[in-house]
């Protein structure tokens, strides 16, 4: 199975499971019957389907987390989400970010990938450090996508955005921190360490704190290198409703990108 994005919502399946609780060991089993989807896969395939039509990342947003209230969101996004003309609160959470992995799968320039990521976040997350991660999850699976090495990679994003990510600093962290500028480092060396998908996804699960949502992330990102496993891929989509499904197929099939 070949189909985009299922690198980051099969990253949080994984990882909803272990969210807030003690560090699993590395062996751990993949999909086990208390996996689910959480809001970063609802949130995903939102920006997926704005894409798609018109690019009213609000609207969209608004829609389908209204479809799914109970997936896992933060008070103040929810409170966003359940209101028809709510501004943008200043939200430097890692929201945005783990949203924007259909940017880097859409955007055929950096230029667009830049533009839109900083678009989708801004609706709801428009503090700086929120923007800022937002795109480097899209600039990082354009580069890859288009052949540019991890090394070459990480050297822009360290340049661009100010990320320390030498393994030694971005590894050590440990417990939560769901702000967007702590969430990145660990998520993309994870990513850029690793010699597979699996292996990126397992190695932020097992730092704990916000494992889903660093799984969403580095799952994305490692997928553009590595592909995701079919085995994985076919897991993932079966534990999507029929709905997002169709979202998730959709995309795939019209996005510009490498088709």
């Amino acid at each position: 199975m070949e189909i985009v994005m299922l690198g980051a919502i099969a990253g949080d399946i994984i990882g909803s499971r272990f969210e807030g609780h003690v560090r699993p060991p590395r062996d751990f089993e993949l999909f086990h019957r208390q996996c689910r989807f959480t809001d970063d896969t609802v949130c995903t395939l939102a920006i997926a389907e704005a894409m798609l039509g018109g690019r009213n990342f609000a609207a969209t947003l608004r829609d389908l987390v209204r479809r799914y209230p109970d997936a896992g969101y933060g008070g103040m996004f929810l409170r966003w989400a359940f209101s028809d003309d709510a501004p943008a609160y200043g939200s430097w959470g890692n929201g945005a970010p783990m949203r924007g992995s259909a940017v880097g799968w859409w955007a055929e320039t950096e230029a667009e990938a830049l533009d839109l990521a900083a678009a989708q976040a801004s609706v709801s997350h428009d503090h700086p450090h929120a923007v800022a991660a937002a795109q480097a999850v899209a600039l990082a699976i354009l580069l890859l996508r288009q052949g540019t090495q991890r090394e070459g990679v990480r050297d822009r994003l360290e340049r661009d955005f100010g990320y320390d990510l030498r393994p030694e600093a971005a590894l050590k962290r440990g417990g939560f921190d769901v702000s967007a500028a702590g969430t990145m480092p660990p998520a993309l060396v994870a990513a850029f360490e690793a010699d597979n998908w699996e292996n990126a996804v397992r190695t932020v699960i097992c730092l704990g704190g916000d494992t889903y949502t660093l799984a969403c992330i580095a799952g994305s990102v490692a997928e553009a290198k590595f592909g995701v496993p079919c085995e994985i891929a076919e897991q993932a989509r079966a534990r999507l409703t029929p709905d997002l499904a169709a979202v998730l197929d959709r995309f795939d099939a019209r996005r510009p990108g490498d088709h």
